[in-house]
């Protein structure tokens, strides 16, 4: 097994997760295990290691998936009032696949 949660389990369908939002090539869900009290995980259909390992050929997939983590920031913010968009790279990227957390709230005690 990879170090790859969102290809591994949720992309192959091995972990149901709660859609929040999907497009052809973004999907966006619940967070499995939350750190906060909403946390929303936007991932891209497609591996793609991280950040900065986009190839000019993802970029529109990159645009893509910015306008869906828009649209859920946009929600979340209206909803609860603030949010945090955060991305994690190098040693802070657990699973090596390029994903954002869209998350309010005050970190639960896990």
């Amino acid at each position: 097994m990879t170090n790859d949660f969102y290809c591994d389990e949720v992309l192959s369908g091995n972990t149901e997760v709660d859609k929040v939002k999907e497009t052809e090539d973004v999907l966006a869900y619940h967070h499995t295990k939350p750190f906060y009290p909403v946390h929303i995980v936007a991932i891209p259909k497609k591996h793609i290691s991280s950040l900065i390992t986009l190839e000019e050929s993802d970029h529109s997939l990159l645009l893509e998936l910015m306008l869906v983590i828009k649209e859920v920031a946009a929600e979340v913010t209206e909803k609860h009032g603030s949010c945090k968009v955060i991305t994690n790279m190098g040693e802070y990227q657990d699973s090596k696949h390029l994903h954002w957390h869209i998350v309010t709230g005050d970190p639960l005690n896990n």
